[in-house]
């Protein structure tokens, strides 16, 4: 398997992916058939401000940037953000995005980082991972049941 380090993001790698993060959010949801396209950026940009009010300092929210050795160097190839909180199922970290830029996909870099992700959760004293996953991103589904994944809910929906 693929080596990633996953880093703290730094400020300016924070305001790339929340711009970044906002307008693909947006595409997802309009896809998913959530929201219109004239209201989906400003809805995601809500969805943001709410999740992240201070930003990459938001409490008990993780944002790294994934890290490779690439030829004697090292690369940025995406971002992983989770946040972490506790009800009386336990310690429970959410993965609110994940992403490995295009270009990196197909070389294992996911899947090593869901690896190492479940290890920044476990020195968290974290008990499950969830997270969600758009119906259209068979991609993603298929990763996330290689490493262990499971369907907890299924939503559905039907055009008329």
């Amino acid at each position: 398997m693929a080596t990633v380090q996953l880093k703290v993001m730094s400020d300016h790698e924070y305001e790339v992916f929340l711009s970044g993060a906002v307008k693909d959010y947006a595409k997802d949801k309009v896809e998913a058939g959530t929201w219109s396209e004239d209201e989906a950026l400003t809805l995601s940009k809500e969805s943001f401000e709410r999740y992240l009010p201070e930003g990459k300092d938001t409490k008990d929210a993780f944002l790294y940037t994934v890290w490779v050795q690439e030829e004697g160097h090292e690369v940025a190839v995406g971002y992983l953000w989770f946040n972490i909180t506790e009800d009386p199922t336990g310690r429970n970290a959410f993965i609110y995005d994940i992403l490995i830029h295009e270009q990196y996909q197909g070389k294992g870099y996911g899947k090593a980082t869901m690896a190492a992700l479940d290890e920044a959760a476990r020195q968290q004293g974290v008990d499950k991972i969830s997270l969600h996953v758009f119906g259209h991103n068979q991609r993603a589904f298929q990763l996330y049941q290689k490493v262990g994944y499971e369907i907890t809910d299924i939503v559905m929906s039907k055009r008329l």
